[in-house]
């Protein structure tokens, strides 16, 4: 074992364990819902913090996580955010109320953002820049694969074991992703003293509660009042003007005057902090200047918006249209996994090669180009047949985002920043995934409201005419939520009624339902693909690298790279 400590390639694999368990767990659970919420007699209250718990800390800690992987050291980071993790994914299935289980995955949040911006930072740290690539590649795959793998391995396990299993198999991936980073991922020296910034760790913390809290319980409040006068909106509000205020003031403490190099009288060191200066930036503004940093994370948040609002509408569409079962679901999606999986490594080598620019702009329309091809063929007769072709085509897409997405973001970054910019990279990709199911599913419900009561007065001729408009109402009230699953159960069969036209009328509503829920999804998916057209049109702008500038640049220090494409 001692003879691979430091190979970047075992360093990767180590790393990438850990990282693919906890991206598999934002997912993951959302095939389990049902027996959870039968194994605990839980509410629907229940049911939506166990589903955003996890997200919600995930989320807000990354940042912050991010820069004590700087002060700290990532190995030592990440070490502990694996244990919690996996402390806390056992903790999930020993719990016997709902209560435990939310707290449970409260702590695995924390677990998880103190882990996540470690692997990214160390991967650039570890691997020369003409490397990266193909490093970020495999990183990437593995990121896009846990993202779509969830229901496929949680209907697995929810059909063969049961919904305590989702949890309890983090407990040998872990121990063994531990064994491994403990004997393989080096310690590195960190030169540099850092100093936690307190006031900016407080508002981004609270801004980001607010800002995801906001948007995760938006529909359970039918975005309206939670409170007297507290609204969804006002804390939405209040959590951007914060995350303003956070960035203001990191622009200010980023303008005190650095420390100059020592015994010398000459320029200042712009990358050695003040030692006088209580506090040092969360985020330095050195990083944001970046154009290609600053690119990559407005498309790191489009990609996860595109993919979360994309998957959401057709995994429902999927279960409840085609009556696919959840595992029969998660194996119709694996194709766009596998064709992933080995498409990035080779997107990674190739922009190491050639440059990220146009393999990203074209990833990323291939990407939307194949969700459209499958929303073009989203018919209420449709097979799972029918999808695999944009199924490739948009797993092809996918393979072609991560890795160059990631290379020409974190290529220009210094070592001594790098935990900080993998928090802030992480911490807009997570909040694209948030955002992205919220606007789709509201979007999603305010369709539904229209076309589902369109489709009942469609299919109104076919009911007895005593009955059309009782049956024309169940359909015409929405329930406020996205349970569209049990959507054509509202409508219930009057007293009295044979029970040869009962089912009669549960066909006529299940049609009612499939050709309304159709409807409504072909419209909300545009909102997902246009983003991802708009990320597509950004990638454009991307500054590239002079060649003769790469090929001389240094091979081990991250800090001296060159300017990124």
């Amino acid at each position: 074992m001692s003879r691979f400590k430091g190979n970047p390639w075992a360093v990767l694999i180590a790393l990438c364990l850990g990282f693919f368990m906890i991206l598999l767990d934002t997912t993951i659970v959302t095939i389990a819902v049902p027996a959870i919420s039968d194994g605990l007699t839980a509410s629907l209250d229940d049911i939506l913090w166990i589903q955003s718990g996890y997200v919600l800390v995930y989320a807000v800690l990354l940042i912050t996580a991010g820069r004590l992987g700087d002060m700290f050291g990532g190995k030592r980071i990440y070490l502990i955010g694996l244990v919690v993790f996996v402390l806390a994914s056992a903790a999930c299935g020993l719990a016997r109320n709902p209560d435990q289980l939310i707290a449970a995955r409260l702590v695995q949040g924390v677990g998880g953002a103190l882990l996540s911006p470690q692997t990214l930072a160390i991967i650039n740290r570890i691997f020369p820049p003409e490397r990266r690539g193909a490093a970020f590649g495999v990183w990437g795959a593995v990121a896009g694969v846990a993202a779509i793998a969830g229901p496929t391995l949680g209907g697995l396990l929810i059909t063969y074991a049961s919904w305590e299993w989702i949890f309890y198999l983090n407990v040998p991936i872990g121990i063994v992703g531990f064994f491994l980073a403990t004997f393989l991922v080096p310690n590195i020296a960190e030169h540099r003293q850092h100093r936690l910034d307190v006031v900016g760790t407080a508002l981004i913390t609270v801004a980001l509660f607010l800002v995801t809290y906001g948007l995760i319980e938006g529909e359970k409040y039918h975005w309206g009042r939670v409170w007297h006068f507290v609204s969804i909106p006002l804390i939405i509000a209040v959590g951007i003007a914060l995350v303003i205020v956070f960035l203001i003031t990191q622009y200010l403490a980023g303008r005190e005057r650095p420390r100059r190099r020592p015994g010398r009288a000459g320029p200042v060191d712009p990358e050695q902090p003040d030692t006088r200066r209580k506090n040092e930036p969360l985020v330095p503004f050195t990083i944001l200047r970046d154009r290609n940093y600053s690119l990559m994370n407005f498309v790191a948040m489009a990609m996860s918006f595109g993919m979360m609002g994309l998957f959401l509408p057709i995994t429902i569409y999927l279960q409840s249209v085609l009556g696919l079962s959840a595992f029969d679901a998660g194996l119709t999606i694996a194709p766009m996994s596998l064709v992933s999986l080995v498409v990035a490594p080779f997107a990674g080598r190739l922009a190491d090669r050639i440059g990220g620019k146009y393999i990203l702009f074209a990833g990323l329309l291939l990407f939307a180009a194949g969700m459209a091809l499958i929303l073009q063929q989203s018919t209420v007769d449709s097979s799972r047949w029918t999808f695999l072709p944009g199924l490739l085509i948009s797993g092809l897409g996918m393979g072609c985002i991560f890795a160059p997405m990631t290379t020409v973001a974190m290529r220009n970054i210094p070592a001594a920043l790098s935990g900080a910019a993998s928090g802030v990279f992480n911490t807009t990709r997570q909040l694209g995934a948030v955002v992205g199911s919220a606007a789709v599913g509201a979007l999603l419900q305010a369709q539904l409201s229209s076309k589902l009561a369109a489709s009942a007065q469609a299919h109104a001729d076919k009911v007895p005419p005593q009955f059309r408009a009782q049956f024309v109402a169940g359909f015409s009230h929405s329930s406020g939520g996205l349970d569209v699953g049990s959507r054509q159960s509202q409508v219930k069969a009057p007293p009295g009624m044979p029970q040869q036209a009962v089912e009669q009328l549960k066909q006529i509503a299940a049609d009612t339902f499939h050709v309304g829920y159709v409807d409504a999804m072909r419209p909300t998916l545009i909102l997902p693909i246009g983003v991802l057209v708009l990320a597509a049109l950004s990638c454009l702008f991307i500054k590239r690298r002079s060649r003769s500038r790469a090929a001389t640049a240094p091979a081990v220090d991250a800090a001296t790279a060159e300017p990124a494409e």
